[in-house]
């Protein structure tokens, strides 16, 4: 450890630099740095696939924030133990693991066509408020099938918790400390979870726990029995809200790229063509058949990843390429800049989905994917998140074509606070004339 150097230092660079711009600031600090670069003291990123790959994968060495989006409620009857909340997430991914989104593939294709359906035509629309709502249907139904209308309005003030939340502040707030917006989240949080109390108990009583997500969460355990419910209800509103959060700051990029890449949007919509005319009837089979479409979904992805920026703490002095990492040190870790590697991605700026493809088409790996991070923290929904985007892609593109607005003012502004979005995006949608006939159902 003694022989280590110190990550170096971004000439010019600084925090007011990142405030002004985070992205620019990033890219250059991997141009000039290389793997690890150093922000201020104390404060590193992790700029390649190579060191970002490292920090998520040694998760005992930098750990991840422990302070979770929602905290624990704490009922008269104490919160869930350790030990319960791990119970509780070994539940829920049984219902996130990729079989069981592929069982549920009618249902989410059906979800995705009716935003595809529904988007007005000939006029500009702002796009993320329709992607989002739309997004929340498919998430929210897929942890709580025929439930799912009553907690979607409890689910979409949690999102707007979320976003108050997220704002940009001058002041750093310690934890404890009630802001408004962290009393408006608790408010959210009460209102969610009394919603669904009656929901959980009513399945629990002797009739189907049900095949979605929260079923999936109330079968007894061999070893341990039953989750307690508030270890059941405590890890039910951020999985709600990741749902789709983030993947509709990734449907927003994908969109915005099939208005700007016409012949791409024209192959998918030749796979799209193919789907059944009854988006129920669609199978895993058929989504293995969008190999084009899952490829561009994957090349957006790449260029805009929407959690592009993950935040780990040094639990100890540690090396990471060969710096010297102090214990407490803060560690960004940047997919964003992980992706433009061009020893990972030749020609690295270049949209061109064909990279994910081999030369018979199929599906294949050319280079680092950060998208949904990896590791032990890895994102516990990405099965769920690209069958959503890979859907609402294929329908979308199969019913329109889409464009930018003329003139000369941007279309949308890129945002980077929690995530990177197109935040205010504009499009247009015009009806495209079926070229390929349906396949049957």
């Amino acid at each position: 450890m003694g022989s280590l150097k110190e990550p170096p230092r971004l000439p010019g660079g600084s925090f007011a630099a990142w405030s002004r711009d985070r992205l620019a600031t990033a890219r250059r600090g991997a141009a000039e740095c290389g793997d690890v670069w150093q922000l201020e003291p104390g404060v590193y990123v992790a700029a390649t696939a190579g060191a970002c790959e490292d920090v998520l994968h040694r998760a005992r060495d930098f750990r991840k924030a422990s302070s979770p989006l929602f905290p624990p409620l704490r009922p008269s009857g104490g919160a869930p133990t350790a030990e319960e909340r791990a119970r509780a997430h070994t539940a829920r991914m049984r219902g996130l693991r990729p079989q069981a989104v592929v069982a549920r593939t009618g249902e989410i294709a059906a979800g995705t066509a009716r935003f595809a359906e529904q988007l007005p035509t000939g006029r500009d629309v702002e796009i993320l408020p329709l992607v989002r709502h739309a997004l929340a249907e498919v998430g929210v139904r897929y942890l709580f099938s025929e439930d799912a209308p009553a907690l979607l309005p409890f689910a979409a003030r949690l999102f707007l918790a979320r976003e108050l939340l997220a704002r940009p502040s001058r002041w750093v707030w310690p934890p404890w400390i009630p802001t408004p917006a962290r009393r408006f989240r608790t408010r959210q949080q009460v209102a969610f979870t009394d919603a669904l109390r009656p929901v959980v108990r009513r399945r629990l009583a002797p009739g189907p726990l049900g095949d979605d997500l929260l079923g999936q969460m109330l079968r007894p355990s061999p070893h341990h029995g039953l989750l307690p419910e508030q270890a059941v209800l405590d890890t039910l509103p951020g999985i709600t809200v990741a749902t789709f959060e983030a993947p509709s700051r990734a449907a927003g990029w994908i969109l915005l790229h099939l208005a700007r890449y016409p012949e791409a949007a024209d192959r998918v919509a030749a796979e799209a063509a193919l789907l059944p005319a009854d988006p129920a009837a669609t199978t895993g089979e058929h989504l293995e058949s969008l190999r084009y479409t899952r490829a561009l979904v994957h090349e957006v992805l790449r260029l805009h990843p929407p959690s592009w920026l993950l935040t780990r703490q040094a639990q100890r002095r540690t090396e990471l390429a060969g710096c010297t990492v102090d214990a407490g040190s803060t560690v960004l870790v940047c997919p964003y800049t992980a992706h433009r590697d061009a020893r990972e991605h030749p020609d690295p700026d270049r949209f061109r989905p064909e990279r994910w493809l081999d030369d018979a088409g199929s599906s294949a790996k050319p280079g680092a994917f950060l998208s949904f991070g990896t590791g032990p923290h890895g994102c516990e929904g990405a099965a769920l998140a690209m069958e959503m985007l890979t859907l609402l892609t294929a329908q979308t593109a199969r019913r329109h074509r889409l464009s930018e607005p003329p003139g000369p003012e941007a279309a949308y502004r890129v945002t980077t606070f929690v995530g990177l979005a197109t935040d205010g995006l504009r499009l247009r949608a015009a009806s495209r004339p079926s070229a390929v006939p349906h396949a049957p159902g």
